[in-house]
C-alpha cells in the first residue's frame, strides 16, 4: 500500500475521513466511547500545521483513503490520529500509515512511536498489538505523554478506558 506526504489539497478529504472513521464508535456498547462518535474532526488549521511540519501522510489514490498525523512527544513520534475511511478498511491502509510514521521516526533518530487509544475496542488496542505495539506501564510513560493523557481525561476521554502504547523503531 502506497503512502505519500499529505499536501494542503488533502485537508478536506482528511477531515471527511476523520469524521467518518469516528462515527464507528457509535457501535461500541460503552457510552463513554460511543459518545465520541460525533466528535469534530481536526480543524483545517491543525491539519495545515502537521502538513507544513512534514508530519502528515495519506494512503490510497486521490482522494486519500486514510491519513496519519504525528507529533513529537518525549522525543518519540506520537500518533495523534490514524484513520481510514470505513469503505477502505481492511485493505492495509492503516498498517501502511503506521509504517510511514515509523519510517519517519527512524529517520529522525527517534527510538519509538507512541499513541493513546481505547483499551477494549477491537479496532484500537488489539489492532495495534497485532502491528507490534505494546501497552506501556505507568513507569514507562514520559512526562509529556503523561500530560497528553491528563489533557485527554480533562477533555472527556476517561483515562480508565485508555492505554498508552509504543512500538520500537
Amino acid at each position: 500500500m502506497a503512502t505519500r506526504p499529505a499536501v494542503l489539497a488533502d485537508v478536506d478529504a482528511i477531515r471527511r475521513i476523520g469524521a467518518a472513521a469516528g462515527r464507528r464508535f457509535a457501535s461500541v456498547d460503552d457510552p463513554r466511547i460511543a459518545e465520541r462518535a460525533d466528535d469534530d474532526p481536526f480543524d483545517a488549521e491543525d491539519l495545515r500545521r502537521w502538513i507544513d511540519a512534514g508530519r502528515a501522510w495519506v494512503s490510497g489514490d486521490d482522494p486519500p483513503a486514510g491519513f496519519v498525523v504525528v507529533d513529537v512527544v518525549d522525543r518519540c513520534a506520537h500518533i495523534e490520529e490514524v484513520s481510514v475511511a470505513p469503505e477502505h478498511e481492511g485493505r492495509g491502509h492503516g498498517g501502511a500509515l503506521l509504517d510511514a510514521a515509523t519510517t519517519w521516526a527512524r529517520a529522525e533518530g527517534m527510538h519509538a512511536v507512541t499513541l493513546t487509544t481505547f483499551a477494549d475496542v477491537e479496532w484500537n488496542r488489539p489492532y495495534y498489538e497485532r502491528r507490534g505495539f505494546r501497552v506501556l506501564g505507568r513507569d514507562e510513560i514520559g512526562p509529556e505523554l503523561a500530560e497528553r493523557i491528563a489533557t485527554e481525561d480533562r477533555d472527556g476521554l476517561d483515562r480508565a478506558i485508555r492505554v498508552c502504547m509504543s512500538r520500537s523503531v
